[in-house]
């Protein structure tokens, strides 16, 4: 029994130190809000029921990663895509980028643009730094498949922004 109070203590520092990230990384790779919120609730459930495993091996973070990208893959093959809402209405990307607010919305605008693999791709690689091999495991495609959907999204993204 402490053992598990020490578990469940673990996890919800985890939780309140990281959720507000995570949240941000969800909503990156989906684009939608509300299903963002879906998404890290989903991965929040999973990681606690494998909580001690993935505690011990020290992969909290690429564990709740890679179900948030998972999870998203297996809703838009479900259903079809809904429309994505492009801005940034609420969301604060200080901590993370020093760009201007009209220059954080533009990317994010044409970012939302891209197709969902490309998206992630792109996302995966240049916005949480992971290596070819590394996304190319969250996204369960090859590596070349990482690196075409990357150099494609970044060529889109970069006439997006050249023409604002």
């Amino acid at each position: 029994m402490i053992g598990r109070k020490r578990d469940d203590a673990a996890y919800v520092e985890f939780v309140a130190s990281r959720q507000q990230h995570l949240f941000r990384v969800a909503y990156a790779v989906c684009g939608d809000w509300h299903q963002a919120s879906d998404l890290l609730q989903t991965a929040l459930t999973k990681l606690y029921v494998a909580w001690s495993r993935v505690h011990r091996d020290g992969r909290e973070e690429a564990y709740v990663r890679q179900i948030i990208v998972r999870t998203n893959i297996d809703d838009s093959r479900r259903r079809k895509r809904r429309p994505e809402t492009p801005g940034l209405d609420g969301f604060d990307l200080a901590s993370h980028e020093e760009l201007a607010v009209e220059e954080r919305s533009a990317l994010f605008e044409a970012l939302q643009g891209l197709p969902p693999m490309q998206r992630k791709a792109v996302v995966l690689r240049h916005w949480l730094g992971l290596s070819v091999a590394e996304t190319a495991g969250e996204l369960g495609i090859t590596e070349g498949t990482v690196k075409s959907h990357t150099s494609r999204g970044l060529e889109k993204l970069q006439a997006v922004l050249s023409n604002q």
